[in-house]
């Protein structure tokens, strides 16, 4: 059976006053031992969080990587980097990296094999947009997103990944997906990874990432194909966030 994952993305939120009293706050709430729990903070927030998770049952990590190991790339983050602050996780092809910052397929499946060759997990984002949906072309957008990383690394690649589904029209918009609407993508997705791998199909954790709430987490998270989810702004919120979790 897979275990659950909720995992909080901050994005570009938080002040060294205010992270203090959330990220104590979630170390010390009432967390499902059967949920696994992650945050992933602005790099400028790793030291902290560190210092503030470690030892707890929540993991940590960041929200982007260079697809580059070293080299003269100013402004750029390592995988390497990530490990050194104690990282487990790291977000790869979020859609307001690829929206926002032109990431390619191309170079999102560079990012995920950098993540992967230092021992980061990577999460990999994929999601169609409003327009794409309408036009009856999720299953091949999503499609054409992971088999750009399966090119580079391979479907085996995925015993040690996760993948968020996240349809960009619901992402921060308050609109989500229904638990059917998403269960049929989920479901697509491990069917694509079963083909190849039965038992990578099986065990790959897929997280629902559009406006999950407190109020609506559970019957999302019910879906059998559904593993958990990637959070946004309930994830600044330790109560609920902590309702999230509790849900999954």
């Amino acid at each position: 059976m897979r275990k659950k994952l909720v995992v909080g993305n901050w994005k570009m939120h938080g002040s060294l006053a205010t992270n203090s009293g959330l990220l104590d706050a979630i170390r010390s709430g009432p967390l499902a031992p059967q949920a696994g729990v992650a945050l992933c903070v602005p790099y400028p927030y790793l030291t902290q969080a560190r210092q503030l998770l470690e030892g707890s049952p929540v993991a940590w990590g960041a929200q982007d990587v260079s697809e580059h190991d070293q080299g003269a790339w100013t402004g750029e983050v390592s995988g390497n980097m990530l490990i050194d602050f104690g990282c487990r996780y790291v977000l790869v092809g979020h859609s307001e990296r690829r929206s926002f910052f032109a990431e390619t397929d191309a170079i999102v499946a560079a990012k995920f094999a950098a993540a992967q060759r230092v021992g980061l997990i990577p999460i990999l984002c994929v999601g169609e947009t409003l327009v794409e949906r309408g036009s009856g072309v999720t299953h091949e957008v999503i499609a054409r997103q992971l088999d750009a990383v399966l090119a580079v690394s391979g479907s085996a690649a995925f015993a040690n990944a996760v993948v968020a589904y996240e349809p960009v029209w619901a992402i921060g918009t308050g609109k989500t997906a229904t638990p059917a609407q998403a269960q049929e993508v989920h479901a697509a997705i491990r069917a694509r990874f079963a083909r190849a791998s039965v038992d990578v199909g099986n065990r790959l954790q897929i997280l629902y990432g559009g406006s999950v709430k407190s109020g609506n987490a559970a019957e999302i998270f019910s879906q059998p194909d559904i593993d958990g989810g990637l959070i946004g702004g309930a994830s600044l919120v330790a109560q609920d966030f902590l309702a999230i979790c509790a849900a999954a």
